[in-house]
């Protein structure tokens, strides 16, 4: 007899303030790769009241007009009333960058290997069409429908661009069977009322996605729409926003294990980032190919050095043949050279800022190329 459980995952909006710094991080490293597909980037955003302040190392020959870039993000995002406390137009934007340390650089250059020690983990499983855990694939779609219906729903022009989701799904052992809780916030104009706000979001944000995924056709869950019964004071004015906070958001919502580092504003040559895709790329392949239900990699590496320190593979108990047999294979199947990993993922691209909201996996919008099951005939070949 198998245990039935709980498991919660949420997201955010791209009006969070946390998403707005990452997508801020993100569009300066677009634009840097746009000009010169080999510039360092770590790049750092704060946002705050009437203020956005980006700092960090950054080493190239292209020039990138970083207040520019800051404030179209801001725009685009929809922060362009200065009576939301912050907006495109009046908020100041203060750069502090200076060049990459030589230090680091010598082993990234000179030696071709990582720009940074640390473990990233990679994780896949059978939950959903994307191979994404169901709660954290859930809320990331509640949250993309908020977004939706704020730009384009006419009768729903209150929202503002802050927001928040969570999804609380009830398993039986590993699968998913329903979804028991859901929790939205949105931020909105004082002048909404709250009935009008969960009626609004139950009818054309919720059910919506519920229905569109097949879950809870007979609504057995529980809704909450803005608990507090109010959220007019939102992004930038009511709470702070830092590039990172959100490492979570970015990866499988709490499922599997996290190495702890960020993604936003980190060129290729950051492990955090490249190993991080390189790990999922992996996992999604794995299960893809049948190998497993579940799949977690975890991949170390040591600053300046090319090859990873160590590759673990963990399904779980769901693989078809011994997790350290797995391990082998992927050592053959995969380079996990920094060079390796960038090459194979065309990672110098400006492909990064559509990944700086609603998470970095599980997206099969053009550039995502860590989601291509396109090694999956390479694994089975070596099953022997």
């Amino acid at each position: 007899m198998t245990a039935r459980r709980l498991f919660t995952s949420e997201s955010v909006t791209e009006g969070h303030p946390d998403k707005i710094a990452d997508q801020i991080s993100d569009s300066v490293l677009d634009a840097v790769l746009a000009k010169d597909p080999h510039g360092k980037v770590a790049c750092e955003t704060l946002v705050a009241t009437g203020v956005a302040f980006v700092a960090g190392q950054i080493t190239t020959d292209a020039y990138v007009d970083i207040p520019s870039i800051a404030r179209q993000v801001i725009k685009d995002v929809g922060y362009t009333d200065a009576t939301f406390g912050f907006d495109y137009q009046t908020c100041a934007v203060i750069t502090s960058i200076d060049e990459q340390s030589p230090d680091i650089r010598m082993g990234v250059v000179g030696k071709h290997g990582a720009g940074d020690q640390g473990m990233m983990f990679g994780y896949a499983c059978t939950e959903t069409p994307v191979l994404m855990p169901l709660p954290i694939f859930l809320a990331h779609q509640l949250a993309r429908k908020l977004a939706e219906v704020r730009k384009g729903a006419k009768h729903m022009t209150y929202l503002r661009p802050d927001g928040k989701t969570q999804v609380t799904v009830e398993y039986d052992g590993d699968k998913p069977k329903r979804v028991h809780t859901v929790v939205v916030s949105a931020q909105h104009s004082a002048d909404a009322s709250i009935e009008d706000i969960r009626r609004d979001v139950r009818e054309h944000v919720v059910k919506p996605v519920l229905e569109k995924y097949d879950m809870n056709r007979d609504e057995n869950y529980v809704l909450f729409v803005n608990p507090t019964g109010r959220f007019v004071e939102g992004g930038p004015k009511a709470d702070s926003g830092l590039t990172g906070r959100k490492i979570i958001v970015d990866t499988y919502g709490g499922v599997g294990s996290h190495g702890g580092g960020a993604f936003s504003g980190k060129d290729p040559s950051k492990v955090d980032r490249s190993g991080s895709y390189a790990a999922r790329h992996i996992a999604k392949n794995v299960v893809a190919a049948g190998l497993a239900r579940i799949c977690e990699i975890q991949i170390a590496y040591a600053i300046g050095e090319p090859e990873p320190v160590s590759i673990m593979v963990d399904t779980r108990g769901t693989g078809k043949i011994e997790d350290l047999k797995l391990t082998e294979i992927i050592r053959k199947v995969f380079d996990l050279t920094p060079d390796g990993i960038i090459d194979r993922l065309k990672l110098r691209r400006p492909i990064y800022r559509q990944t700086a909201a609603y998470g970095h996996f599980g997206r099969e919008e053009d550039g995502f190329s860590w989601e291509k099951c396109d090694h999956v005939d390479k694994l089975t070949q070596h099953m022997g």
